[in-house]
């Protein structure tokens, strides 16, 4: 039989063996996208090592010094007894941190308004019916104390990045005023509810927000008027509650003077308050080792005679002198034994290892192609940075004496739980939002958002 020469045309054979491969190649399910051909799998992206390093070095510091500070809390005999739950605590807040650092950043632009409206109603609750602590109402009790002021700094942090991230102006840098003012307005509402358990935790959170609307990149001009704004609330409020104070000292000498027998004119003259004693002892020109040791300024000068004690290199750890007379000396007084057992220099790096956070926080941001990340990442930073400054300016005697706790230091279940959150946050920042994104990568990454935070980041505009 005589064969067909074309049978042996290699174009015809090369076409029939391309016919024959794509019949036997699986066919898309009617409503399936075609196969695309395989592409380079892209390795996954790993947590910022740096943040990691600093929270871990923190927690080295807390675990050292409150073992020195925590003398005054042994019962029983058991020394290891606090720094144990310490620790436990501190264990329980890395768990914390890599949790929320597993969660893509993009989910905590739902959770916000969760945790705010939440941390909103716990403040409310302990204004009725919190446990006193130093003369205010400042926590409850759910195995831990828990103190929603932290809360509220967290969520106030959250709100902004959420506020100022949907905000953007579109065609030039800047935020609507719109923006501006729900942020402002969300930090009064929030100091308003601080202002009652102290003047400091509303400076802290006026602060910490007026960082965030600078890096949101707000004009000049409505950041002028937002610090007015601050200003003018704070001194309302700070008259408001000092007459209110007084109405109160006034009613209650009365009260006693007329129980003893005696008229109103005779009652004791009334007692003065808080805030204005802590200023007038600040404004005070008498030098400090002058000053008489009082039940009211006892704090203030242990924490300064344990930083003296400590001069250039400390007493090294566990060789504190005052720790055993310094009351609060594991929470709110806790920087000043730091100096005591390392000294200007142990001090000096602890400081150094807070402002590092708020650099490298700052790195990450700047290399953020969105907005919002970038602003969640530098708000979780500056809060726990400007925290940490407060701390320390408040037992060096730069501000005027008030209670705040130094991040992951100082003994305390809420501000372990929401420092470790904010370190979380940071973390989720650097392992999911893109950093030196191409165009084509960036598009990719603003289709994975919700529409309303996918404005590109402010720092990157100029």
């Amino acid at each position: 039989m005589q064969s067909d020469p074309l049978s042996f045309d290699p174009v015809l054979l090369e076409a029939a063996r391309r016919d024959r491969e794509e019949r036997q190649a699986p066919q898309p399910q009617p409503g399936q996208q075609p196969q695309q051909p395989a592409q380079a799998v892209r390795p996954e992206k790993k947590q910022d090592r740096y943040i990691w390093a600093i929270f871990i070095a923190l927690c080295l510091f807390s675990v050292i010094e409150l073992y020195s500070a925590s003398s005054r809390e042994v019962v029983s005999g058991n020394v290891y007894a606090p720094i144990v739950r310490h620790l436990s605590m501190l264990v329980a807040g890395a768990g914390i941190a890599y949790g929320v650092s597993r969660i893509p950043y993009r989910f905590f632009s739902l959770l916000t308004p969760l945790l705010f409206i939440g941390s909103v109603v716990m403040m409310v609750y302990v204004l009725f019916y919190g446990e006193i602590i130093n003369g205010a109402r400042r926590s409850f009790n759910m195995g831990i104390a828990i103190q929603p002021s932290e809360f509220l700094k967290l969520s106030a942090v959250m709100v902004i990045a959420l506020v100022m991230s949907r905000t953007q102006l579109s065609k030039r840098e800047g935020v609507k005023n719109q923006g501006v003012i729900i942020s402002a307005g969300v930090v009064l509402l929030i100091g308003g509810l601080l202002f009652t358990q102290g003047l400091t935790n509303t400076i802290l959170m006026m602060a910490i927000s007026l960082s965030m609307l600078i890096v949101g990149g707000i004009q000049f001009k409505k950041l002028a008027a937002v610090l007015v704004a601050y200003c003018i609330i704070a001194g309302a409020g700070y008259l408001y509650k000092s007459h209110n104070e007084q109405v109160r000292e006034t009613e209650y000498a009365v009260a006693a003077a007329t129980a003893q027998g005696k008229s109103g004119s005779e009652a004791a003259p009334m007692r003065s308050k808080t805030w204005k004693s802590r200023l007038s002892s600040f404004f005070d020109d008498t030098p400090k080792y002058e000053r008489e040791i009082t039940a009211k300024n006892r704090q203030e000068m242990y924490a300064y005679m344990a930083q003296a004690n400590g001069g250039a290199f400390g007493v090294l750890p566990g060789n504190s002198r005052e720790t055993a007379r310094l009351p609060l000396a594991f929470s709110d007084y806790i920087f000043s034994i730091v100096v005591e057992d390392l000294g200007f220099i142990g001090g000096l790096v602890l400081i150094i290892i807070y402002l590092s956070l708020l650099a490298r926080a700052g790195n990450l941001a700047s290399h953020c192609s969105h907005a919002f990340p970038a602003l969640l990442v530098m708000g979780c930073a500056v809060m726990i940075a400007y925290q940490a400054l407060f701390h320390m300016a408040i037992v060096t005697g730069v501000f005027p004496v008030s209670g705040q706790p130094l991040p992951l230091i100082s003994k305390g279940g809420t501000s372990i739980l929401i420092t470790s959150i904010a370190f979380g946050i940071m973390l989720s920042v650097s392992r999911n939002a893109l950093v030196n994104g191409k165009p084509r990568e960036v598009r990719e990454e603003s289709d994975s958002l919700p529409e309303d935070i996918r404005s590109l980041n402010p720092t990157q505009l100029t």
